[in-house]
């Protein structure tokens, strides 16, 4: 049986970019990228096979790979993970149809790459500062560990809710807080929802080449401000996968 295969879509580059002969995507061996180009924009694409579903943890790291990788060196605009067309005509079809907005974008991505900053609670600090300012559910949480586990369930279960409630009133105050003091090195700014239920703050932003090191130290500042009570991450520099949103083409094949 003959294996079917289509072209898989990463991202639209200006046209004058090309891929080195060792870069590599997705697939079982990665595959080869190569390019097919429209007036000023090109697309980076490989052939993958249709004979199985994509989104492997192998296959989104080649994916982001690739992407990050290229961002580094010239402008591009990420397309959503998945996106398959039946082959380079197709490809070439929506570079004409769009081509256009597709410079346009291009020329606003330029000298800019996104930085994604993770803030993580430390769970001991986090919860003795929740019952320091909460007397009421510390009184709750001390009447919880008096009574006989199958009883006190009701009351574990509220104190959990009480203290989720608690957490999100944090993080909110926490993500303004920390968006307020990076927007001013931010051409853009994105609040992104949380990851899991310690995250403090998770915010994407569009950074000028120049303003890395501004970002870097004003991230350092407030890593200071917060040690020991929230853990922060700064990722990057990374395509501009939260800033391209809309670039979405409909899956063919």
């Amino acid at each position: 049986m003959t294996e079917q295969t289509a072209t898989f879509l990463y991202g639209v580059v200006p046209s004058d970019i090309e891929p080195t002969s060792d870069a590599r995507g997705i697939g079982d061996p990665p595959a080869r990228v190569t390019m097919v180009t429209h007036g000023d924009v090109g697309a980076l694409i490989s052939e993958v096979s249709l004979d199985r579903s994509l989104g492997r943890p192998e296959e989104l790291r080649g994916y982001q790979n690739l992407l990050d990788g290229t961002a580094a060196l010239a402008p591009v605009l990420p397309v959503r993970f998945g996106t398959v067309f039946t082959d380079e005509d197709a490809v070439a079809a929506l570079l004409a149809e769009h081509h256009d907005d597709f410079r346009a974008a291009l020329d606003e991505l330029d000298g800019r790459f996104e930085f994604i900053v993770r803030g993580r609670y430390d769970q001991a600090a986090l919860l003795t500062e929740v019952l320091d300012e909460n007397p009421e559910l510390r009184q709750l949480r001390d009447e919880a560990r008096q009574l006989p586990e199958e009883v006190s369930v009701g009351v574990r279960t509220r104190l959990g809710e009480i203290v989720n409630q608690a957490v999100e009133a944090k993080r909110n105050v926490d993500t303004q807080a920390l968006a307020d003091l990076l927007q001013p090195v931010a051409g853009q700014l994105l609040i992104r929802q949380p990851t899991s239920e310690t995250d403090a703050a998770n915010i994407a932003l569009l950074v000028d080449t120049e303003r890395q090191d501004d970002l870097e130290k004003a991230v350092h500042r407030v890593a200071e401000d917060w040690s020991g009570r929230i853990n922060l991450r700064l990722l990057g520099p990374l395509a501009p996968y939260d800033f391209v949103a809309t670039l979405q083409p409909p899956t063919e094949g």
